[in-house]
C-alpha cells in the first residue's frame, strides 16, 4: 500500500502544476495563508457551535438557532479549506504522503467526519426536546466534546507535517518506517 501511495504521489509531483505550485515564489504562500485562513474561519464557528453544545457559552440562546447562523460560514471556511489543503498536497505530494503527521491527521479527519455526523443526526432528531435548555443532554455535550478534541488533533498534526523529525530519510525503527510509508 505504501509503495502504491508512493507512486501516485510521485506521478503527482511530475505533472507541471505541481511544480509550478511548489516551486512559485508566492502561490504556495498565498494558498497556504489561505488555508490557515479559512482553517480559523471553521473553527471559529466550530468553537462557538460546540461551546453551546457543551452548555459552556450563550446559554441563554437556542442552540438550533447557533448551529443555523454559524452553518453557512463554517461550510465556506471548511470547503475552501479542503481545496487548499488539496493543493498544498499536490504541491508537494511525495514528502507528504511519506509524513507520519499527515497520515494521522487523514485518520484525525475521517474520525472528526464521522463524530460531525453523528452528532448532526443526534441534534436533529433530539434538538426539539432540549434546544432552549441551559446544558444539553450528556450524548450531545460528549459529541461537542469529541469534535473539539479531533479539531485539535488535526491542527496540531497539521502544523508538525512541516518538520522532518521522522522523515523517511532519517534512520527510524521498522514501525515508524511503516507509519511514515517509508519504502526502501
Amino acid at each position: 500500500m505504501n509503495e502504491l501511495l508512493l507512486q501516485f504521489a510521485e506521478w503527482l509531483y511530475a505533472t507541471g502544476g505541481s511544480r509550478g505550485i511548489h516551486e512559485s515564489f508566492y502561490l504556495y504562500n498565498w494558498i497556504e495563508t489561505t488555508h490557515v485562513l479559512t482553517l480559523a474561519v471553521f473553527l471559529g464557528m466550530l468553537f462557538f457551535i460546540d461551546m453551546r453544545m457543551l452548555g459552556y457559552a450563550m446559554t441563554n440562546v437556542p442552540a438550533s438557532r447557533i448551529a443555523d447562523r454559524l452553518n453557512i460560514p463554517m461550510l465556506i471556511g471548511f470547503a475552501v479549506m479542503i481545496i487548499t489543503g488539496l493543493l498544498l498536497y499536490y504541491a508537494v505530494p511525495d514528502r507528504t504522503t511519506q509524513s507520519i503527521w499527515f497520515r494521522i491527521k487523514m485518520v484525525l479527519l475521517i474520525a472528526a467526519g464521522i463524530n460531525a455526523w453523528l452528532f448532526h443526526k443526534r441534534m436533529k432528531e433530539s434538538v426539539s426536546t432540549w434546544d432552549t435548555d441551559r446544558k444539553p443532554p450528556s450524548r450531545i455535550r460528549r459529541g461537542a466534546a469529541i469534535s473539539l478534541v479531533l479539531w485539535a488533533g488535526v491542527v496540531i498534526t497539521g502544523r508538525l507535517i512541516a518538520y522532518d523529525w521522522y522523515d523517511c530519510y532519517r534512520e527510524m525503527p521498522a514501525l515508524l518506517n511503516w507509519a511514515a510509508g517509508c519504502v526502501d
